[in-house]
């Protein structure tokens, strides 16, 4: 299973280093020194990682073959995708691949259905679940442990005490899939309000 990682920004200094936005709590793992992964587009990858490192908080990344600024601004906007295997979980147990919520229901603590997730959009602030209700209006959902209550993976449910006026009928939070990740990022999530990863 594909899912991507992070996202290549824009080109620093002249030898060809890049800045990239992770899109992984498990940089290390990802995006290390001899790491293949996949892009998108397709035609620009699979690119090699040659070296990493990190400066003033940003992860700088240098790729085989890509030796001078020129080609590294080429490489901007490039999502980067790493081969995972499905049956992977992440080591922390807070946190949750997106391809593990997808499709789950989501209830509230008394049994009543609310919907199910159709899309998790990772904000820099929290991540958000989108949750398509059975009228086909859609809510947003943070995911965050003052409102996710339990994720049951073998019941494939979620239950959420949610914060009046968040599903309400009266005065629910539409989204639309204008709003979600544009990049359509296959990352993971987190209770914390940290963006997740793959």
């Amino acid at each position: 299973m594909q899912l991507v990682v992070a996202r290549i920004g824009r080109a620093h200094g002249i030898k060809g280093e890049v800045t990239v936005e992770v899109r992984t709590d498990e940089p290390e793992l990802r995006l290390g020194p001899g790491a293949v992964l996949a892009t998108e587009p397709a035609q620009v990858g699979p690119l090699t990682i040659e070296t990493g490192r990190v400066h003033s908080g940003r992860l700088l990344l240098r790729f085989e073959g890509v030796r001078d600024r020129t080609a590294a601004e080429a490489l901007r906007n490039t999502l980067l995708i790493a081969e995972v295997d499905p049956e992977e979980l992440p080591e922390d147990p807070d946190e949750f691949y997106d391809h593990q919520l997808m499709d789950l229901d989501v209830v509230l603590a008394d049994g009543t259905e609310i919907g199910r997730i159709t899309e998790i959009s990772h904000l820099p602030s929290q991540d958000l679940f989108i949750v398509e209700r059975p009228d086909g209006s859609e809510v947003m959902v943070p995911f965050v442990e003052e409102i996710v209550s339990e994720i049951d993976l073998e019941e494939q449910r979620i239950v959420i005490t949610p914060p009046p006026g968040l599903i309400d009928e009266s005065e629910a939070v539409i989204a639309s899939t204008r709003d979600a990740d544009e990049d359509g990022a296959e990352g993971g999530a987190d209770r914390d309000g940290q963006k997740g990863d793959a």
